[in-house]
């Protein structure tokens, strides 16, 4: 496929099928940026981007292009060579949601023609590429798959925010149904990235993408619990971690934080605990555990404030907090699942008065009764309290720190007298 121009359709333009498609315009595909949303949608056409790894100009250059077309119009998906879903996959009271995959692939199903090729990019648990979306895709074409079209999963692993590690150059699985099918899909991500990963069927990549997260997930809820054990016990973590950290074999460095966000660390573990749950009747202890943990570092946040303000003859109720980043992690505005929403629902409902700076946030992305501020040396000196939750770049850490009459850093990066860490 390499040298040569495709169709291609992108079904959800967030955070994963927005950068896809960007990755495929600029490498001379003809792409349909498919979303049922119709103000992203919207947004999209005027050039407006809503994903911070794809800038206002590299979306206006693609749109001037004339390869890229966003429309929220099934019909738009007519004549796809490929297909890409990239769909959300939340969680439901604990199960997988996969409504979207099913919607995308009906709609799909009802454009797929013999030759056309089929990828899954969503997080989903081990299987439904081939028990799912095959199936789905069969009784909507009247097409056999492995036979008539191209069937595989190959998982997202965009980090956002990481100008190291881009779509471009991060290593991408993939797989195939059958042999042909693998041959297709490497086939078109070898014109999109440097490097492939072939793997020798759907479910080893959804199972590769659940591991990849659950251990991250696993890892930080050990080193998260591990903060805690060792505030209680007088003994620095941080010192702790930077000691380990020198072994140069057998360690991976690990850091506490105010708990885990995004759309990957709070929900793809639990796919694969739900499916373990569900095939094998077993329980898969450690995520299960690493939920525990994970879950309640906001509540640790504001319990350690708490403490601080009490010893400083104050109470929560009516002091005036300061928080510091309300996406789930630096450099970017990525506030799915963020903890710091977490902490200030908390400390909102014991009475505070919460302002919150972060640049990268737009607002109204989170509901949240809090003051938006800029993270300004007044600000910061008018607050009893500030808790470092996002260390973006953008925050000056030296204001914060010569201005603040009391600061809880989550995330290590500040000294002095008027500091604690978790």
């Amino acid at each position: 496929m390499s040298g040569t121009t495709t169709r291609v359709v992108i079904v959800g333009q967030g955070y994963v099928g927005l950068p896809v498609a960007m990755r495929a315009c600029e490498a001379g595909h003809d792409v349909v940026g498919y979303d049922v949303d119709e103000r992203r949608i919207k947004r999209l056409g005027a050039g407006e981007s809503m994903v911070e790894d794809v800038t206002d100009e590299r979306l206006l250059a693609a749109l001037e292009s004339g390869r890229y077309r966003p429309t929220t119009s099934p019909a738009g998906c007519a004549g796809f060579d490929v297909a890409i879903v990239s769909v959300p996959t939340p969680l439901s009271e604990g199960n997988p949601d996969l409504s979207y995959i099913e919607g995308a692939a009906r709609t799909l199903a009802a454009h797929l023609t013999p030759g056309a090729t089929v990828v899954l990019e969503s997080t989903t648990y081990p299987g439904t590429t081939e028990e799912l979306v095959g199936p789905i895709l069969e009784e909507g074409s009247g097409l056999t798959v492995g036979t008539d079209f191209h069937l595989g999963y190959s998982p997202e692993r965009i980090d956002p925010g990481n100008r190291e590690w881009t779509f471009v150059n991060t290593p991408k699985i993939v797989s195939g149904v059958d042999p042909d099918s693998l041959a297709a899909v490497t086939a078109f991500y070898d014109t999109l990235v440097d490097h492939t990963v072939p793997v020798s069927s759907p479910r080893e990549a959804e199972l590769a993408k659940l591991l990849e997260n659950t251990f991250r997930h696993v890892n930080i809820a050990l080193i998260n619990e591990l903060a805690m054990f060792a505030n209680d016990l007088g003994i620095d973590v941080w010192e702790a971690i930077d000691a380990a950290s020198t072994k140069p074999f057998g360690y991976m460095r690990f850091t506490p934080g105010p708990g885990v966000g995004g759309h990957c660390l709070p929900i793809d573990p639990s796919y694969l605990s739900w499916r373990v749950r569900r095939s094998l009747g077993h329980t898969f202890r450690f995520v299960e555990l690493a939920n525990d943990v994970n879950d309640h570092m906001p509540d640790y946040v504001v319990r350690r404030l708490v403490v601080a303000l009490n010893s400083r003859g104050q109470a929560v109720k009516d002091r005036r907090i300061l928080l510091l980043g309300l996406a789930y992690k630096r450099n970017t505005g990525d506030a799915r699942e963020s903890p710091s929403a977490s902490v200030a629902r908390q400390l909102l409902e014991l009475g505070a008065d919460v302002h919150a700076a972060d640049p990268h946030v737009s607002d109204g992305f989170l509901d949240l009764a809090v003051t938006r501020v800029d993270a300004t040396a007044a600000e910061v000196a008018a607050a009893d309290a500030v808790v470092l939750l996002a260390d973006h770049d953008a925050f000056d850490l030296e204001v914060v720190a010569a201005n603040a009459r009391y600061v809880l850093d989550t995330r290590h990066r500040l000294t002095g007298e008027n500091v604690e860490h978790l």
